[in-house]
């Protein structure tokens, strides 16, 4: 939500498999198969996006260095994890890490910024497709949500499930899809009872895809956690995900 504040807290650390870095910028679909894992124990968070090299060019007639912008290129990330035994993504970051891998790994960060559930009564028109009504909904294209009844649901809408937002005719009526961008739902049959809905929130994330340069065990006093250390030199572009408005 606009204006709102974010701690650190609560934001969550992924690995994926390797990815390919091709010459133009990655998008959310380019990490599309992949498969997640959590690493645990997360208590230091990186830096994310990009810097731009700095060409400077020293003018003999000016007096003075000319500075232009050059490439873009994202700082080093330094993350740490406390050390979980058996953690299996910590497992994965230290394969990532050894010398022999030398590919690039899919880093997915998700935020804390998720909305708070709103609930409200809705009607449903059996039709192709059907509408949902509630009023000043207050929703965009691509917002979580699912449903709940008092007596039966449309068929094709099943309660408990998240479901998609697929258009907002207006301020009032919007229709859904079982996956994100996916074709909008047709509901049949008959249904009873006081339906409602529950918004699903998403946190927004951030995708990018990096050489895991080490995950170092790292001591300290007698009062200290054992920490594992890494550092991806992070070889993309960032994606960001922004899905915060629901």
């Amino acid at each position: 939500m606009a204006g709102e504040l974010y701690p650190v807290a609560g934001c969550r650390f992924y690995i994926g498999g390797p990815i390919s870095v091709g010459k133009i910028d990655l998008v959310a679909a380019d990490f599309s198969t992949q498969s997640w894992t959590e690493v645990d124990g997360y208590s230091d968070m990186g830096a994310i996006g990009d810097n731009s090299a700095l060409i400077t060019t020293p003018l003999i007639n000016r007096g003075r260095d000319y500075k232009q912008k050059g490439t873009a290129n994202a700082p080093t990330r330094s993350d740490k994890f406390a050390v979980v035994a058996g953690d299996p993504g910590q497992a994965l970051l230290i394969a990532a890490a050894l010398p022999s891998n030398r590919n690039n790994t899919a880093i997915r960060i998700v935020l804390n910024d998720a909305a708070a559930v709103r609930v409200n009564p809705v009607t449903i028109s059996i039709a192709s497709p059907g509408v949902f009504t509630w009023t000043g909904h207050g929703l965009s294209v691509g917002d979580g949500i699912s449903f709940a009844t008092t007596g039966a649901l449309p068929t094709g809408i099943v309660a408990a499930t998240t479901y998609y937002v697929k258009t907002t005719p207006d301020a009032n009526t919007f229709t859904i899809a079982a996956t994100s961008g996916g074709t909008a739902i047709v509901t049949t049959g008959t249904q009873s009872g006081v339906h409602t809905a529950s918004t699903v929130p998403f946190p927004a994330e951030r995708l990018m895809a990096g050489l895991v340069m080490s995950a170092l065990e790292e001591g300290g006093g007698a009062n200290t956690m054992r920490m594992l250390s890494s550092s991806i030199e992070v070889n993309s572009n960032t994606v960001k995900i922004v899905r915060i408005g629901s």
